[in-house]
């Protein structure tokens, strides 16, 4: 029936309480989605466009279904590359399917 006095007053404006408690923690996990993923994808696909771009005749290229071949025509007006995968055996890639391109002469990478 009665209210107690420490009942009755009313709560203290908490400054970060609520919505606003919950901002800056998500900023800064945004940032830091930024900065480990997002960013680091945009620098790797800015230099495959470029080494897409930088192919030429005679490059040793590997396409992302695994097979090495060199290019006997490239073009930069097309999107598609002739690549020699055996003496009698030559292919059209589209150069967007490139995995890798290797300079003439430079020998394979080992994984170890």
């Amino acid at each position: 029936m009665f209210i107690t006095p420490a009942f009755a007053q009313a709560a203290g404006g908490d400054p970060l309480g609520g919505a606003g408690g919950l901002l800056f923690p998500m900023l800064i996990m945004i940032v830091i989605f930024y900065f480990l993923v997002i960013r680091p994808q945009q620098q790797r696909a800015k230099q495959h466009r470029e080494m897409i771009g930088q192919v030429r005749r005679g490059d040793t290229v590997v396409t992302s279904s695994g097979f090495v071949g060199k290019v006997i025509k490239a073009s930069d007006t097309s999107d598609e590359v002739e690549v020699e995968l055996s003496d009698n055996l030559r292919v059209r890639v589209v150069k967007s399917t490139l995995m890798d391109v290797r300079g003439k002469g430079e020998v394979a990478k080992e994984t170890a």
